[in-house]
């Protein structure tokens, strides 16, 4: 087994990256897990349940060495409908367990391969808006924007928020790495320490300064094991007969898979071992982790890029960061509640801010630019659909630019046009590559129809493996006619008409 593969595993020997790394997903991850519940008009706990089940469960499954996996914002707008259409969370969670088989089946149909057909500029479009989202969405946190009060900022907050970014960036620094605090110690999690002292100096120093509930992370709190193990939820599995059910189930199956295979696409990109993930064992995982889910009250979920992103920047080598992250996300809300409770959405907000701009980058824009405007197109508008859309409709315009691009590129890529120069004469090659397709059909008739008369022209397949019934039709029906028109044309290495068109 090659080092590569052996950082996929299970090892012990990683637990001094992996363990800080799982630490700072789980920072990331808290108040995701809560956000997205939130925004999906679920019970808050149901965020969180997602958020362990995919941590522990579909981390251990996957074959993925660094994805993270969760409850995603790209489903939120499809679970608050869901919920509404349906009329009651247990009958949702009903459909999220059957979506969870049908990912399982997909996954045994081989249908991870889907996630290769999509271009890179795509998939870091999608990285580069997520990013861009991430600092619009965290910065009124960061600023302490309350839309209750309409307060528009917080004097506390953007304290706290600022000296985050500075404890993060400062951690982030060369000349530290080489101190073992530094390494081990992740600076997320010194900027949650800062975050919350500072606050409780502010009760003292400054009252005016001190944050309300609203700027701080709400968990739901029990008193009890009892109270613990009542707020899971489980499906109303008499709603089988429901025809909603499975329409909401298929979508969610159909568009959970898909941000997966897009998410493990672009987690692979942002891997430094360039591991890559099995799909089909990714599309399994999912599956499990979205039946168990299901059962037992939780979102459904999809790998998700940011906690994936916020894992690799972390220095995570394996999976065990993800798994150790949904022990943390177990562990605090069965006993450490309260106490997460005082950590300022400040503090959160300025690692995701990092997050964010590692994710979209000036420099990445500037080597996108470089590539050329087949690839810089497509990124560009990939970024703006999101923004102004959600993530899979952004993905689909990336995806219909690209293949424009993709199609003009192959439209006279698959021949060659040579005019003789010094020549009393007007001759000219056309020089047919390996594969001519239906694609080049309108390039190559405009080209011969553009010919002057009394021009020589060779045409030459000698190259080819095949040529598409159309190109060969146009080819014959010009030679046919081209005499009207006084011009030679002089067919080489030609498969015989009649064997391709039936004339």
């Amino acid at each position: 087994m090659s080092n590569r593969n052996k950082l996929g595993s299970f090892s012990l020997k990683y637990l001094k990256d992996d363990l800080p790394a799982g630490l700072v997903v789980f920072l990331v991850a808290l108040p995701l897990c809560l956000g997205i519940a939130l925004a999906s008009g679920a019970p808050l706990f149901s965020g969180i349940i997602a958020g362990i089940v995919g941590g522990i469960l579909v981390a251990t499954v996957s074959g993925s060495a660094l994805s993270v996996t969760g409850p995603a914002a790209g489903l939120t707008v499809i679970v608050l409908n869901g919920i509404t259409d349906l009329g009651a969370y247990d009958t949702f969670l009903l459909a999220v367990v059957i979506a969870g088989m049908l990912q399982i089946i997909l996954g045994f149909l081989k249908a991870g391969i889907i996630g290769y057909y999509f271009p890179s500029s795509v998939i870091k479009g999608m990285l580069a808006a997520i990013g861009i989202i991430l600092i619009l969405k965290q910065a009124p946190l960061a600023i302490g924007y309350d839309k209750a009060s309409g307060m528009p900022y917080q004097i506390g907050s953007i304290i706290i928020a600022g000296v985050s970014i500075l404890i993060i960036l400062i951690w982030d620094l060369p000349v530290f790495k080489k101190y073992l605090f530094f390494k081990f110690v992740p600076g997320a999690l010194i900027a949650v320490i800062a975050g919350v002292l500072l606050n409780q100096y502010f009760a003292n120093a400054q009252p005016n300064w001190v944050l309300n509930e609203n700027q701080l992370v709400k968990l739901p709190v029990s008193n009890s094991f009892d109270g613990f193990l009542n707020q899971f939820t489980f499906p109303n599995f008499q709603a089988f007969a429901n025809y909603k059910v499975y329409v909401l189930a298929f979508t969610i199956a159909i568009i959970a898979s898909l941000e997966t295979l897009l998410s493990t696409e672009a987690a692979d990109k942002l891997d430094p071992n360039k591991r890559v993930t099995p799909t089909n064992l990714e599309l399994k995982a999912q599956g499990i982790g979205n039946l168990i889910s299901g059962l037992i009250g939780g979102l459904p979920m999809t790998a998700v890029i940011v906690r994936t992103s916020a894992n690799v920047n972390a220095g995570g080598k394996t999976k065990v960061s993800a798994i150790f992250h949904g022990i943390l996300l177990l562990l605090s809300v069965a006993f450490l509640a309260s106490i997460l409770n005082k950590i300022p959405l400040a503090c959160l907000a300025a690692v995701l801010l990092i997050v964010g701009y590692k994710l979209a980058k000036i420099s990445l824009f500037k080597e996108m630019y470089k590539l050329g405007w087949e690839q810089f197109i497509p990124f560009i508008v990939t970024i703006i659909a999101i923004q102004f859309s959600d993530l899979l409709k952004g993905i689909a315009l990336g995806m219909l630019v690209a293949i424009f691009f993709i199609l003009r590129t192959n439209f006279r890529r698959d021949y060659e046009f040579h005019y003789e120069k010094n020549s009393e004469t007007k001759k000219v090659k056309l020089n047919l590559l390996e594969h001519v397709t239906f694609i080049n059909k309108g390039s190559i008739a405009n080209k011969l129809s553009s010919l002057e008369e009394g021009t020589i022209i060779e045409i030459n397949a000698e190259k080819s493996h095949y040529i598409d019934l159309d190109v060969l039709e146009i080819i014959y029906n010009f030679k046919d006619n081209a005499a009207y028109r006084n011009i030679q044309v002089d067919l080489v290495k030609f498969p015989e008409r009649q064997k391709t068109s039936g004339h």
